[in-house]
């Protein structure tokens, strides 16, 4: 098969795919009451985002005065993307080239482009395209070199490491490469297993197109583990691939039961194959946080590991005081993955526990100036506490003059009073790409005076030498917050760390599951905590109420602090994911162990990183406010089963 025919005939399958727009979105509610031109603007983009063209055209034709112009012209193409015409997108671009929205177009563009097999014109778009944050996009220029005949199976595989991102995109390169010899059966399970791990199930049963292995047998394996585990498996290298991606998804429920099966059919199997195998098991079970998982990392020796995976078998080793595979399985990740200060610091502290310490030093001396959680950890181990830089010189009424003056910033201030807080932050964060520290800090002063302290605290936390804690960790709202926590013996620091993770300070902010306010309260946890601390005649919408959601937020964390032994650590892993969860995963230690161990072992992603993000933060805000240096680690503390008490031998002597 000629590349020009393979190429034509993946083009066609891949647009076969999309009945409809192939541009994923949460399309807005239609709107029906128009009482002025802001009006109009929001229907006319409520009108592209439901691809209702014929209503897009007669919004955008009574906004040709509009101050916004350019996102008119924009939500007239978006209403029409896959018919728009590569000329209407030059000249769009050439209209308004340099602006963020004509990148977000290009972006669309490309998408276009990659799925048509355009590669020529997609060549001379994409070093163009400045954000550059689509992993689709990725894809397809990898696509586009292969097809030129480029070699970039090793691109390609330390591309392809997170399924979930994948897209039209990632699934044509992997079909590309395999159709052109250069992937091979090999590479295709390992996908086949990272879709299997993430439970792509769709992704996989696509894969299983290439593998010549039938819907129905991928489908049983990821979704039905249990029956194809019931007898042994298959001969053939394929039946056994299945069998052990069944054996990682029964682990999910029953680790044991896939254990004992794994086995009891070790004979089947190749060395390599039961390596695999345990890998499959070990993973599920180190996300359960089960004791056991250690013994079955051990047997999965010498198996090829995911991103996922590798970090996991540190975590195992981390949760269990394994040193010596702590360091061996940092030793073993990708070199990518090894310089994430996660894995700096804690290959440090291998190093440390080793008695190596002048190497364990220089690990920790590369990320100790960064402000960030491990960069505080890696502070301590250096023997100093986390303090709070210098005053920097304040912003000058010159300095600001120019940001009130900028068009950009102008714009974005004008999306962010029509709540339009993504078009917002595209338009600020593309003006801030072209700014010196001092101007971030001008910004940020300009997104103070405009109430935004989100942006405020966003735009500051960019400078590296120009610091300004007082707009990096704000304190609105004090007057409330220091009586409300004052009554309640809380350490205030604490709270407005939480809160700074949780709403960046914006009064009306809603997550997607519905928690409201600068507290992030769910309407049930609302009516709960409001009945326990006798709040009469409660309403759900006084949830906004910046007093009310204090004191709201605070009784609360306060209830999860108390029932989980006074443990920050845990009553804020309570306050992302529910107290249960942080029982639970108390319940499965075999041994105190240090707050940092304990947060960088949660098994939830949002939660992990949330904790971590929640103490850096309160450990900044108890410098600024008691005005002398912080310890990260006495904050953290050490996390005990329930009914063990820590001894002096337990606890780290720096902590």
């Amino acid at each position: 098969m000629s590349v020009k025919k393979s190429l034509a005939g993946l083009s066609l399958m891949i647009l076969a795919g999309f009945a409809t727009s192939p541009f994923a979105y949460a399309a807005p509610a239609k709107r029906s009451l128009i009482a002025n031109d802001d009006d109009r603007f929001m229907a006319l983009r409520d009108a592209a985002f439901h691809e209702d063209a014929a209503s897009t055209e007669q919004h955008a034709a009574a906004l040709k005065n509009y101050d916004i112009l350019s996102y008119v012209d924009y939500y007239r193409l978006r209403s029409r993307l896959v018919k728009t015409t590569n000329a209407e997108f030059r000249d769009f671009i050439s209209k308004y080239e340099g602006s963020a929205i004509a990148d977000r177009l290009r972006n669309d563009w490309l998408l276009l482009l990659g799925r048509r097999g355009e590669w020529d014109l997609f060549d001379q778009q994409y070093p163009q395209f400045v954000v550059a944050d689509d992993n689709q996009l990725r894809c397809y220029s990898l696509l586009s070199k292969a097809v030129k005949q480029h070699k970039v199976a090793t691109e390609a595989r330390n591309l392809l490491n997170s399924p979930r991102d994948y897209g039209e995109g990632c699934y044509a390169l992997v079909t590309y490469l395999t159709t052109n010899g250069q992937f091979n059966q090999d590479d295709l399970w390992a996908q086949m297993r990272m879709a299997a791990e993430n439970g792509a199930l769709p992704l996989a049963q696509r894969l299983g197109k290439l593998l010549n292995v039938s819907e129905k047998q991928v489908t049983e394996a990821v979704d039905k583990p249990a029956g194809m585990l019931k007898k042994a498996p298959d001969a053939g290298h394929a039946a056994h691939e299945l069998y052990l991606i069944a054996l990682g998804r029964l682990a999910k429920s029953d680790h044991e039961q896939a254990a004992e099966t794994l086995s009891r059919h070790r004979n089947l199997f190749t060395d390599n194959e039961k390596a695999l195998g345990w890998a499959q098991i070990a993973m599920q079970a180190a996300q359960k946080l089960e004791p056991e998982a250690l013994a079955y990392w051990q047997k999965a020796e010498g198996a090829v590991l995911t991103q996922e995976a590798h970090q996991w078998r540190t975590r195992t080793a981390l949760r269990e005081g394994d040193w010596k595979l702590v360091k061996s399985s940092i030793t073993a990740m990708p070199a990518s993955l090894k310089a994430d200060p996660a894995w700096v610091y804690w290959y440090g502290r291998a190093l440390k526990a080793e008695g190596k310490h002048e190497e364990a030093r220089a690990q920790f001396a590369s990320i100790a100036d960064q402000l960030h959680f491990y960069g505080q950890l890696a502070l301590e181990e250096q023997g100093q506490k986390i303090g709070v830089p210098g005053t920097v010189k304040p912003v000058t009424p010159e300095e600001l003059a120019p940001m009130e003056r900028n068009p950009n910033l102008q714009r974005a201030l004008k999306f962010y009073a029509m709540n339009l807080r993504f078009e917002g932050t595209r338009e600020w964060n593309w003006e801030l790409r072209k700014m010196s520290e001092r101007q971030h800090l001008a910004a940020a002063e300009l997104a103070r005076k405009n109430n935004l302290l989100d942006r405020m605290v966003n735009t500051s936390d960019r400078t590296k030498g120009e610091l300004d804690f007082s707009q990096r960790y704000p304190t609105p709202f004090n007057d409330s917050m220091y009586k409300t926590t004052q009554a309640l013996g809380m350490d205030m620091a604490w709270v407005y760390g939480l809160i700074r993770q949780e709403s960046r300070f914006i009064m009306n902010a809603k997550s997607h599951v519905g928690a409201s306010g600068l507290m992030q309260l769910m309407p049930a946890t609302a009516r709960y905590v409001a009945k326990k601390i006798g709040l009469g005649n409660f309403v759900p919408t006084q949830v906004n109420d910046v007093e009310t959601n204090i004191a709201l937020g605070t009784n609360y964390l306060n209830m999860v602090l108390t029932d989980l032994g006074g443990s920050q650590a845990l009553a804020s892993a309570a306050y992302n994911a529910g107290p249960g969860r942080p029982r639970a995963w108390r319940s499965k230690l075999t041994r105190p162990v240090e707050g940092a161990i304990f947060a960088e072992t949660i098994p939830f992603n949002e939660t992990r990183g949330y904790v971590k993000n929640v103490l850096s933060n309160a450990t900044y805000y108890a410098a600024l406010f008691e005005k002398k240096p912080q310890s990260l680690k006495k904050r953290l503390g050490m996390v005990v089963p329930k009914g063990m008490t820590a001894t002096e031998s337990d606890v780290p002597a720096n902590l």
